[in-house]
């Protein structure tokens, strides 16, 4: 809701984008009149689209991504992309530069009431390469509450965890709050 930043994180591949991706489009859907953008670091926008239309039309991704629809896609083919054209005046994707400033400013041009900021950790705060990562993560998340509170948006954060040390070495075993990479801001988010 308005105000609100939630924090998402888990391991690699664990669905962080995914989960945060389907959590966006289903508010979009229900509630037409919102506005969204994404910024996402890793996968281009086709990728993250795809997702989505195996989501919403229920064919395999395998088949989406090879683009060979047999018959009996055809029509669940149909429901996704219109499906996710009836989102396109709601949703964009932020461009690089992926930095603080430039989220806030294409969020700013869409009237933006959800920010996905995927991943937190990638997420430039300023132009200095050499500052501190935890600095530089608890001056974004004190950024990003003020987008929440000042502009009343809701912010989807996504962020990586560390491996926790085990007696077979470094797992994402018994991953919880304190395994946020590089900040106990994050938990504090």
């Amino acid at each position: 809701g308005p105000g609100r930043v939630w924090v998402i994180g888990g391991s690699p591949v664990a669905g962080k984008t995914a989960f945060s991706l389907q959590l966006l489009v289903d508010a979009l859907r229900l509630t037409p009149s919102l506005n969204a953008l994404v910024c996402n670091v890793e996968m281009p926008v086709p990728k993250l689209l795809e997702r989505q239309l195996a989501r919403l039309s229920g064919i395999p991704l395998s088949v989406i991504q090879r683009r060979e629809f047999p018959d009996i896609h055809r029509e669940r083919l149909d429901v996704g992309l219109d499906a996710l054209q009836r989102l396109g005046p709601q949703l964009a994707f932020c461009q690089p530069p992926y930095t603080l400033a430039n989220i806030a400013e294409s969020a700013d041009a869409l009237n933006a009431e959800i920010i996905v900021v995927d991943y937190i950790q990638r997420i430039r705060t300023t132009d200095n390469a050499e500052a501190d990562r935890r600095a530089h993560i608890d001056n974004a998340m004190a950024v990003i509450r003020q987008w929440a509170t000042d502009a009343a948006v809701a912010v989807i954060v996504v962020a990586a965890l560390s491996r926790q040390k085990s007696t077979t070495g470094s797992t994402y075993d018994g991953a919880g709050l304190a395994s946020f990479r590089e900040s106990s801001e994050l938990e504090y988010g």
